[in-house]
């Protein structure tokens, strides 16, 4: 297999890993919100992908060095430089990308805007806990809290992936109970209950 494939095959596998951590931000690029929890499928091949990416840079890292050793060797003929898309400075573009692309769910929540939770008056709130399902990273978190923070009324907010739920405190005269669960709904994710929390 040629360097130039073995590069693409972890650039692909690079992406793919966190590909469900970029589409909602995509999403909310495009305006496009419906579409972000696609590629939640792939969350369980994540380990797998990560594995083949470091597998193949690796392994591009090794050729880049044998074929350097090689080259120590043969010093009488004239030697051809190699082009750019065979250096080790590409490499290492292409190795630094592969690594952004790899740890973007850790850093994918900047991308959203804070919730900006209006003042409301404590007595008139409802607050309800949401289940969740298909979220898999702080980007579905980012994704599902910018699109309930758009409705009136909304005084707290808590998304959580791990717990795979959202807590909305609310007031009912602004925003209506259906409201925020076509909201989430909205995103590609999928409310799975509902339960009415106690003040």
């Amino acid at each position: 297999m040629k360097n130039n494939g073995i590069l693409s095959l972890g650039i692909f596998t690079a992406i793919a890993s966190s590909l469900c951590c970029i589409t909602p931000i995509l999403a909310l690029l495009a305006g496009t919100s419906g579409f972000a929890a696609s590629f939640s499928w792939l969350e369980p091949l994540r380990p797998y992908l990560i594995g083949i990416t470091v597998l193949v840079l690796g392994f591009a890292w090794y050729q880049q060095f044998r074929k350097q050793k090689a080259t120590d060797i043969d010093c009488d003929c004239d030697e051809e430089k190699p082009s750019f898309l065979q250096s080790k400075r590409f490499l290492g573009i292409i190795t630094v990308f592969a690594g952004l692309m790899l740890a973007f769910p850790s850093y994918s929540h900047v991308f959203f805007p804070q919730p900006e939770l209006a003042k409301v008056d404590s007595n008139s709130i409802n607050t309800i806990e949401f289940g969740i399902s298909g979220m898999t990273c702080a980007g579905c978190e980012g994704h599902v809290t910018s699109e309930i923070q758009k409705l009136k009324g909304i005084s707290e907010l808590k998304v959580s992936y791990e717990n795979g739920n959202a807590v909305v405190s609310y007031d009912p005269s602004k925003s209506k109970l259906e409201d925020l669960t076509q909201a989430i709904d909205k995103t590609g994710y999928k409310v799975t209950y509902q339960k009415t929390i106690e003040r």
